[in-house]
C-alpha cells in the first residue's frame, strides 16, 4: 500500500470552496480506501517562517495536511489526475503496511 500526504494552506480555495474540501471530495469520487484532513497548530515551509495561526493577532494561514492510503497503482493514478486540476501544495508518498 502507498500513503500520500498533501500539504497546503487552509485558506487556499479551488473555485468557490476550500481546497482541502475539494481534495477530499476528489478522493471520495475516485474511491480511495480512506482519507483524512488535519489542521496544523504550528508549522513552517520552504521559506522557514514559523506559522502560528492560533496566536493572538496572528494573520498566518493555518497549515493543512490531507493524507490518504490505497494500493500503489491507485494512489499514483489519483495523484496524476489531481495534479491536472491543482498545482499548489506539496505531496509526499511512502509505502505503508496494513496490520
Amino acid at each position: 500500500m502507498l500513503q500520500a500526504q498533501i500539504f497546503i494552506d487552509k485558506d487556499e480555495v479551488f473555485g468557490s470552496q476550500p481546497l482541502y474540501e475539494f481534495i477530499v471530495q476528489f478522493l471520495l469520487k475516485h474511491k480511495v480506501a480512506g482519507a483524512t484532513a488535519f489542521r496544523g497548530q504550528i508549522g513552517f515551509g520552504e521559506h522557514h517562517q514559523v506559522k502560528r495561526p492560533d496566536s493572538l493577532f496572528s494573520f498566518d494561514e493555518p497549515p493543512m495536511l490531507i493524507t490518504f492510503i490505497d494500493e500503489e497503482e491507485k494512489v499514483l493514478h489519483v495523484l496524476k489526475e489531481l495534479r491536472k486540476r491543482v498545482s499548489s501544495g506539496f505531496i509526499v508518498t511512502g509505502k505503508v503496511e496494513r496490520f
